[in-house]
């Protein structure tokens, strides 16, 4: 495993994280999810094989972990871990996010699975149940897709309680959705309570498909933040699953899975902290990890499979949950 520098904060984290997305709820919008679970959906059966997960990742040493309210259980599986193992406050970068709220009370098929609440009181309240499960391993602490057309960064009470965490020793973030990821960034750079910059980290999606933020990711770390690439492999569109993709590549580099060649083109940015893993499964993880093995000559080949931003997003709006 590559550990490196979160930005300015201090922490020291591994260059691939575990995020929870997958493994915390029942349904999620990855192609085949439904398959990786294979019937272990009741929160008894996930909080167990989450557990696996968590293990395989730590014994590969992982040692950062992304989690968020809407995940379902995702922090109390997580947490039910590090007390089952031991694991100190020391020894993991735990990350975790408020904003929205799970809807879908454990059903695959409810019409709605989650709904974004950026108001000081859902902050509050939020970030108190995180707390209380998480405890002193909760190190970073995220606005769940902060947009401007959510108006979450104008806000001044959630800015100036943000502002207070903060000063409290938490390193405060964003996360980012949407094709304008590049403009939330950006104006999220210019935030500062009193006189100190708010945000520490950002996480943004980027992927070969969606490379559009780039620039404004390059900003944020020469800023000090650090920066969490989520969505490395497009919810499942740059995996094996995609087999038109995967066989194109596969001409190009065909020793190597198309999921550890997208996770090594997120790796070889130099501005990412941290990719994030969001292995559903024992040979995803194992997959995703082979990205430290592709050398810099496979990743140069690679040609330029990106998307216009706004069609890229209409198509991950249109998969289903399962």
């Amino acid at each position: 495993m590559e550990y490196r520098r979160f930005g300015q904060s201090g922490l020291r984290v591994s260059a691939i994280g575990l995020g929870m997305a997958a493994i915390g709820r029942p349904g999620y919008i990855n192609l085949g999810h439904g398959a990786d679970l294979d019937g272990r959906t009741s929160p008894a059966e996930l909080g167990r094989y989450a557990g696996t997960i968590l293990d395989a990742a730590r014994a590969a040493g992982i040692t950062y972990f992304d989690a968020a309210r809407s995940y379902g259980r995702a922090e109390e599986f997580l947490a039910r871990w590090l007390d089952a193992r031991g694991v100190g406050s020391s020894e993991v970068v735990v990350g975790s996010k408020w904003g929205y709220v799970y809807t879908a009370d454990w059903s695959i098929d409810a019409e709605v699975h989650e709904v974004k609440v950026h108001t000081r009181d859902n902050l509050d309240r939020q970030y108190g149940e995180s707390v209380s499960l998480l405890g002193t391993h909760l190190r970073l602490y995220q606005i769940h897709s902060a947009t401007l057309e959510s108006g979450v960064l104008e806000s001044r009470e959630i800015v100036s309680r943000l502002g207070g965490l903060r000063d409290d020793g938490l390193v405060v973030g964003l996360s980012t959705s949407g094709p304008h990821q590049a403009d939330t960034v950006r104006r999220a750079l210019e935030i500062e309570v009193d006189g100190a910059p708010l945000f520490g980290s950002v996480q943004a999606t980027w992927n070969l498909l969606e490379p559009s933020v780039g620039s404004a990711l390059a900003e944020a770390a020469e800023a000090g933040l650090g920066v969490i690439i989520k969505e490395a492999v497009a919810n499942g569109r740059l995996t094996s699953r995609n087999a038109e993709l995967a066989e194109r590549l596969g001409r190009i580099a065909p020793q190597w899975p198309l999921d550890a060649i997208a996770i090594a083109a997120c790796l070889h940015q130099p501005w990412a902290s941290v990719v994030l893993s969001g292995a559903a499964t024992m040979e995803h993880l194992e997959s995703n990890l082979e990205a430290f093995s592709i050398p810099p000559n496979v990743l140069a080949a690679i040609p330029d499979f990106s998307e216009d931003p706004h069609e890229y997003w209409e198509s991950r709006g249109d998969l289903e949950w399962g």
